[in-house]
């Protein structure tokens, strides 16, 4: 990929999507096209066509996806499954018709078995059952996998896919019911602290241990990838370092000022009871992340405090 290869990064208006536009945006590489989701409908076969059709890219990064936390994907499954399904596939067939030199797919640590061993090496795909709490999100990304794989081997086509870990940073959503751990976490201790609260809860036992990273090094680690890695099976993208929720609630309330009690609501799910990633092969290559997880909590509040004062959060 050259500075002035023209690059799709579909999903650019979303946490992973918007890092990586602004990594590609300082590395040089100027020729970057990108669609809101009013201008392309990525479930739309016939926006998909039109838009491949019109501006020929080069390089595909595809980080757009429907996503959520537990409640969202128990309440929605429906449209996890058929919006994932349905962006992927549209993407990577335009990619394939209008001959895409490469193809980085991005999907999840949620691909593994619930009960993986751990740390969860690439292998462990399909050699156990999903957790329950977002099995459809999970099944629409192990498709893209096999999508890509299936392009590779039938047709050559350098399709390539990365399995990033638990993502926040710039960006993240805040919504107070469909948002992932460490956001709803922020926004929980805040509002909290604003309401002088002295304790809050957090949902099940706090003992799941989770691993972290900074949409930023994502965003790294996906230019490194289509530069680097031209293989056809899919690889880890994580830190290699995690938390309890207990400890992650911790490090949240200290950045937020929080000084009440931690409690644990344990009649809601704690979902897959430990998720690292084995990041090995990655980091052989010659990739590690930079931000710490202390650091890049600090970094996400004030993006979210940021979005408070501007009245846009949900």
């Amino acid at each position: 990929m050259e500075k002035d290869s023209k690059i799709y990064v579909a999903g650019h208006q979303g946490m992973v999507g918007s890092a990586l536009y602004k990594k590609l945006q300082a590395e040089g590489y100027d020729h970057t096209v990108v669609a809101s989701f009013t201008e392309l409908d990525l479930r739309n076969p016939l926006d998909v066509e039109h838009f491949f059709k019109s501006e020929h890219p080069e390089y595909v990064f595809l980080a757009a996806a429907k996503v959520g936390g537990i409640l969202s994907n128990n309440i929605y499954p429906a449209d996890f499954l058929y919006d994932n399904l349905m962006i992927q596939t549209n993407v990577i067939e335009a990619s394939y018709r209008y001959k895409v030199k490469k193809l980085l797919f991005l999907g999840s640590s949620c691909i593994y078995p619930k009960y993986a061993p751990q740390p969860i090496q690439e292998e462990s795909l399909l050699s156990g059952y999903l957790e329950p709490t977002n099995e459809a999100y999970a099944i629409a990304k192990i498709a893209g996998i096999k999508l890509c794989q299936a392009y590779y081997k039938q047709h050559g086509r350098l399709f390539i896919s990365g399995m990033p870990t638990n993502l926040y940073g710039f960006g993240d959503n805040y919504h107070s019911q469909n948002s992932h751990v460490l956001p709803a976490l922020l926004r929980r201790f805040h509002e909290a602290k604003e309401q002088g609260l002295n304790e809050v809860l957090i949902w099940g036992s706090g003992t799941p241990l989770r691993e972290f990273m900074f949409a930023d090094d994502l965003a790294a680690a996906c230019l490194f990838l289509m530069l680097n890695y031209e293989k056809p099976e899919i690889i880890n993208i994580g830190t290699g370092e995690e938390v309890s929720i207990l400890e992650l609630a911790q490090l949240i309330a200290a950045a937020v000022g929080f000084t009440g009690k931690i409690g644990f609501d344990k009649t809601k799910p704690d979902g897959t009871p430990r998720k690292l990633l084995d990041s090995t092969k990655l980091h052989n290559l010659g990739f590690r992340h930079k931000v710490s997880l202390k650091e890049g909590i600090a970094i996400t509040y004030n993006d979210f405090l940021s979005k408070l004062e501007y009245k846009v959060l949900t």
